[in-house]
C-alpha cells in the first residue's frame, strides 16, 4: 500500500518501504539509542540480504493519507528510557510529516531492552 497525496498538480503515490526508511533514519539519529532490534527472525535474515534494514519498524497507511507508525528500540544504559523514546517519537513523528507530507497520526515506540556499552 502507498500513501497518496493529492496535490492542485495530480497525485503523489509514496510506498510504504520509502516511509520505513526515513522512520529508520531518523530513530537512528536518536540520542541515547543502542540500535533498533529485529522483531522476528525471517526480518533478522532479510536484513543481512537487503541493502538497507527495515528492522524494528512498522507503518500502517490509513485511508491513504494518515499513518500510524511502530519503532521498537534499544536504549543503552544510563539514559533516560521515558526521554529516549520521547526523542524518538518526536524526531520520527517531525521528520515523516516533513519529508512526505503526510499526516502523522501516532508514534508508538517499544523498548525492546538495554545495552550497557562497555
Amino acid at each position: 500500500m502507498n500513501v497518496q497525496l493529492k496535490t492542485e498538480r495530480g497525485k503523489i503515490e509514496i510506498s510504504q518501504e520509502v516511509i520505513v526508511s526515513i522512520v529508520n533514519k531518523a530513530t537512528l539519529e536518536c540520542y541515547g539509542l543502542a540500535g533498533i532490534p529485529a522483531t522476528s527472525i525471517t526480518e533478522g535474515i532479510s536484513d543481512l540480504i537487503k541493502k538497507e534494514s527495515r528492522k524494528g519498524v512498522r507503518a500502517e497507511i490509513i485511508d491513504g493519507d494518515r499513518l500510524t507508525l511502530e519503532v521498537s528500540i534499544i536504549v543503552m544504559y544510563g539514559t533516560k528510557i521515558s526521554e529516549v523514546a520521547h526523542n524518538v517519537m518526536e524526531k520520527v513523528h517531525y521528520t515523516v510529516e516533513d519529508m512526505t507530507g503526510a499526516k502523522v497520526e501516532k508514534v508508538n515506540v517499544k523498548v525492546q531492552g538495554v545495552k550497557v556499552m562497555e
